[in-house]
């Protein structure tokens, strides 16, 4: 399966609803050049988001410039009277179905990764969901496949053990309660697994209002969300920013001439370690 290179942080598009495609829009004219979404219109609007891209082609964006990432989301994840496919059809046949569906939302041919959006209730049934994504893989309809909402180190393990085409890509809500993942982030490190961490920002109240967040900010003249931004991404993961504001945008954006230095960094790993 060719690779697909990511940015090193994504526009992440739940719960936007209506402004799905006014917010897209907003943020690619910004400069991001990643967007994550998925086919559950529970959460959120993949044909807003396929709009939003084709007004920005139409401006001259291309798409080999864009990194689309979407999910299949099981049928426990679907609100019942809106399921994107067949919940009673072979779950392959269900994969297929909500993919077909996310080309038709995003008006693209390929996506460059697919994400399944959470474990199936049991292995067997998520070997078979990753087969189907191994399928599409093969057919050239994506570059990528990942696996989000995965907190066990042993699934993770047994999934990558299982998979003819490796896990790209692990997302998850990255947060305190979980130890920030770190078993699994090292596990991904080990094999080459990008980490991607959502709800980076609202789930760490407490980290960002820390004082020694806010020395590092000040020393530097930015947001304590822009440190933890930058710190995550220095430490090779892939944020996801769902701001609905435009300066929040720009900031986000500008992390990546923040020079961070070891004893920074240090600072934040004991925040994390607490």
């Amino acid at each position: 399966m060719n690779g697909a290179r990511a940015p090193r942080i994504l526009y992440g598009t739940a719960w936007k609803k209506a402004d799905t495609e006014r917010l897209v829009t907003l943020a690619i004219r910004q400069g991001f050049r990643g967007i994550d979404t998925a086919c559950q219109p529970k959460h959120y609007d993949e044909p807003g988001v396929g709009a939003a891209l084709a007004a920005c082609y139409a401006r001259g964006l291309s798409r080999a410039e864009m990194y689309l990432q979407t999910k299949f989301t099981p049928p426990s994840g679907q609100d019942a009277d809106r399921v994107p496919y067949d919940p009673q059809a072979p779950l392959a046949d269900q994969v297929a179905q909500s993919f077909a569906a996310s080309l038709r939302n995003l008006r693209t041919d390929y996506v460059d990764c697919l994400v399944l959006h959470s474990p199936l209730p049991t292995p067997a049934e998520t070997r078979q969901v990753w087969r189907a994504l191994e399928r599409i893989a093969d057919a050239g309809g994506i570059r990528q496949a990942g696996i989000s909402n995965c907190y066990a180190l042993a699934e993770l393990q047994e999934l990558h053990r299982a998979a003819r085409i490796k896990p790209a890509v692990l997302q998850n809500r990255f947060y305190a309660d979980t130890g920030y993942d770190r078993d699994l982030r090292a596990f991904c490190r080990q094999e080459g697994i990008v980490y991607q961490s959502f709800w980076t920002l609202s789930a760490n109240p407490q980290l960002l209002a820390h004082a020694t967040m806010g020395a590092i900010a000040a020393a530097h003249r930015r947001t304590p969300a822009q440190i933890l931004f930058r710190y995550l991404t220095l430490a090779g993961i892939v944020p996801l920013t769902g701001t609905r504001s435009e300066a929040h945008m720009r900031e986000d954006l500008a992390i990546f001439d923040i020079e961070l230095s070891a004893a920074d960094r240090g600072a934040i790993d004991r925040l994390l370690a607490a």
